[in-house]
């Protein structure tokens, strides 16, 4: 992916998925850490949104990934925040606490400190899920400063939830 997503971009990609949640009347809620809301801003961006935007809920922490997401305190301390493991709880908990259709879940390294060798800055973890369906999960491996690994990760997590509903 280019690491020089747009804002035009991300607004097109937006108004894509509304365009596609309105087709399905389905409803998206968002569980972000590493984009601490940009996923839910770019979608409330767009006009009419309160049509197919649930809710975002934002939890950086461990505790608030536990009490917003129910992210198990096993999960977090076997696996960490940034794992398929924590995404997949954190995916399925939004659609739990919300009355939404469908989800996206984000966590994620962004940098510019906190990266590992066995996760490096950029490295991101995003899950999509359908009410009553199973999740899906994919890391990706995203080049660039903070703002260029978030933006990425916003194209992306859009991205799927077009891909979901396609």
């Amino acid at each position: 992916m280019r690491t020089d997503v747009s804002d035009a971009a991300l607004r097109r990609l937006a108004e894509q998925v509304g365009e596609a949640a309105r087709a399905h009347r389905h409803t998206l809620v968002t569980a972000e850490s590493c984009t601490g809301g940009w996923i839910a801003k770019t979608i409330t961006d767009i006009p009419g949104s309160s049509a197919w935007f649930e809710c975002g809920m934002v939890a950086y922490g461990y505790e608030a990934k536990q009490a917003l997401l129910a992210v198990r305190p096993q999960t977090l301390e076997q696996h960490g925040a940034v794992s398929r493991e924590t995404v997949i709880e954190m995916v399925s908990g939004a659609l739990v606490h919300s009355g939404a259709t469908l989800a996206v879940a984000v966590t994620g390294i962004a940098g510019p400190g906190g990266g590992t060798e066995e996760k490096p800055v950029g490295t991101v973890w995003l899950a999509w899920k359908r009410r009553g369906g199973y999740p899906t999960a994919v890391t990706f491996h995203f080049d660039g400063d903070r703002e260029q690994v978030r933006r990425q990760t916003v194209a992306a997590a859009l991205h799927g939830l077009l891909d979901l509903m396609a």
